[in-house]
């Protein structure tokens, strides 16, 4: 038998799989065939940023004709690259990363990444195994409770079924200011309806007070925007969740103010104390002045999105300070924050809110808009330490998204597995059953659209606004979509649905993907679907099962979930037709999907089979 030198999903190579804990033995064999005559071998490892260190391996045991080469090292906090070389009778060699996590005798130089996080870095066991429910709070549902407060400047959508404005005019009717008013009692009366989901967790985009429908221009922290509701509404929301087992998290936006606000107050709206123009303002140093487009630094060069300097003490003291925004929104009753492009903002403000939160509600959780792999991102020219025990507790996992939906519209299985066990490989695994595993959100076309769509040019804002799916395109897709929530709900971390993707909501980019619920014509067959996905959701290997990949191929992709209790199987086709015999006999006892024949899975295009016992 032929055997790679080294493998680091493999435990004969590998005392570990993964990332580690600071001082938890690190053990690794590499093993050469006794032809290739080594004298020595040696671990070649760089913690980041620090002097390249070299190790002599021991001797140790044979395996056939092979020798294996054995060291053991304690770790501190950080990410490490290593590779290995060896001396020989045939000369110097070195055995280097390929695409995957096998290691063959190459001068390539790549190399494999190795996580060591803190050993007391612990997130909360409450999502674990849930589902996460995501709105965008004007679009869900409306109470019709009456407003106070409500500014005049805005334009109220009646039409419910209207498509969102995407044309930027000096008119009320304009992108960004037409407002359905869906509300916070909206959704609290929507309860039932997430409960029989099997949602455990609302993930709310920004519902504080801003002059923008999806209000990522904040223009006061400690206010509830007026059309949503108020404090005592939010307090109701997240009191009569909880009684259902559903938590509530925010969205914060702290990487910006909007100009329309309390803040800055460019637009004159709240009485001129703001840092535009007013040198005076107790808010002026938390902006920078100067030789800017717009005359101050703005988010992305955008004039209405002043950039704030997160480290000024002012500031971090008013997002995290003991009476800050952090712990006020916590004491009314949310369990979380999730954080707008959390990879933007410094790392010395990411700890002091992780430490703000942990402090007030010790399991209280920490999402992070990150777009990459967040174990290794390399941001404002340093490697980020996301996920290493003083930051987030996990992130959405948009790695995931992005191959399960290449997967189904284009077979990608090789792709999807390899993207699953990176992610699995670099991530802690108390942040990998955390992990926002969404197949769509409010930036991203919907999911039946863009599956639908898969590989054509959309075209611009106005060319998008008179789409709309074909009869025939829309139940092309559909199947698709059901294999990729398959995936979505089966694959280590939590599933998370955009509002109304279960009953087949359509549209292209932002802002058409945020149109209002389509409550009147959904498609009940697909709700169904996704609800018996929900209670699928409740076996025990979703909670933290093992990933153990059976077949990636030719449009074919099976794994297990294993836990010591419980074992799931999920097999989707997005190939030819497929058959597999089924080994273990006790998991054709129950199934979602296409049933097993004889103990045999026989799968046409686009069919899935989820057994378990």
């Amino acid at each position: 038998m032929n055997y790679y030198p080294f493998d680091s999903r493999n435990p004969l190579y590998k005392g570990h799989i993964g990332a580690i804990k600071e001082d938890e033995e690190l053990k690794l064999r590499l093993l050469l065939h006794k032809d290739a005559l080594c004298h020595d071998a040696f671990l070649i490892i760089q913690k980041d940023c620090e002097d390249v260190m070299e190790y002599k391996m021991q001797r140790a045991e044979y395996l056939e004709d092979y020798q294996f080469f054995d060291i053991t090292l304690n770790l501190s906090e950080g990410i490490y690259w290593y590779y290995f070389r060896y001396t020989s009778s045939h000369g110097e060699f070195f055995v280097t990363k390929t695409d995957t996590s096998l290691g063959i005798v190459s001068d390539r130089c790549q190399k494999w990444q190795q996580t060591v996080y803190l050993k007391d870095f612990v997130t909360p066991d409450w999502l674990s195994g849930g589902l996460i429910y995501q709105i965008f709070p004007d679009r869900f549902f409306g109470s019709g409770k009456q407003k106070q407060n409500v500014p005049s400047d805005r334009f109220i959508q009646t039409d419910k079924t209207a498509k969102p404005q995407h044309i930027q005019s000096c008119d009320l009717y304009s992108l960004g200011n037409d407002y359905y008013c869906g509300d916070l009692k909206g959704i609290e009366q929507k309860l039932d309806y997430l409960k029989s989901l099997g949602v455990t967790c609302i993930y709310l985009n920004p519902i504080f007070e801003a002059h923008s429908n999806h209000r990522y221009n904040t223009a006061d922290y400690m206010k509830v925007d007026p059309l949503l509701g108020d404090t005592e509404d939010l307090k109701s929301l997240c009191s009569s969740a909880k009684r259902m087992g559903i938590r509530v998290i925010l969205d914060g936006v702290f990487s910006h103010t909007g100009d329309d606000s309390l803040y800055f107050d460019r637009h004159h709206r709240y009485g001129g104390k703001g840092a535009f123009d007013n040198p005076d303002s107790p808010f002026r140093n938390w902006y920078t002045f100067g030789n800017f487009n717009c005359g101050y630094s703005a988010w992305w060069g955008v004039p209405s999105l002043p950039q704030v300097n997160e480290n000024n003490p002012d500031f971090t003291e008013f997002i995290t300070g003991e009476n800050g925004v952090i712990r006020h929104w916590l004491r009314q009753g949310i369990s979380g924050w999730r954080l707008d492009v959390a990879d933007e903002l410094p790392d010395e403000f990411l700890d002091k809110i992780r430490s703000s939160m942990k402090e007030q509600m010790p399991d209280s959780f920490l999402l992070g808009e990150v777009w990459e792999d967040a174990s290794n991102k390399i941001s404002y020219g340093s490697r980020r330490r996301f996920l290493r025990g003083k930051q987030l507790d996990s992130v959405m996992n948009y790695p995931f998204k992005d191959a399960i939906i290449d997967f189904v519209c284009n077979s990608d299985a090789e792709k999807l597995n390899k993207t699953v066990l990176d992610i699995t490989e670099n991530y802690p695994p108390c942040c990998v059953r955390l992990l926002m595993n969404h197949i769509g959100t409010h930036d991203t076309a919907r999911a039946i659209t863009a599956i639908a769509r898969y590989g054509t040019h959309w075209g611009d804002r106005n060319c998008q606004a008179t789409q709309e799916l074909s009869h025939e395109e829309y139940m092309n897709a559909l199947p698709r979509l059901k294999a990729a929530a398959v995936i979505q709900f089966t694959l280590p971390g939590v599933p998370s649905i955009y509002y109304g993707d279960e009953v087949g909501a359509q549209g292209f980019l932002d802002p058409f993907c945020r149109g209002f619920h389509p409550w009147e014509n959904g498609d009940t067959e697909l709700l169904e679907f996704y609800r018996a996905l929900g209670e699928i959701r409740k076996n025990e290997a979703f909670k933290d099962g093992d990933y153990i990949p059976v077949l990636a191929e030719q449009g074919h992709i099976v794994y297990i979930r294993q836990t010591k209790n419980s074992k799931v199987l999920i097999a989707v086709n997005c190939g030819e037709y497929f058959e597999m015999p089924l080994q273990d006999t006790s998991l054709n006892t129950k199934y979602f999907g296409t049933a097993p024949e004889n103990n045999i899975l026989k799968l046409k295009p686009n069919e899935f089979c989820i057994a378990y016992e």
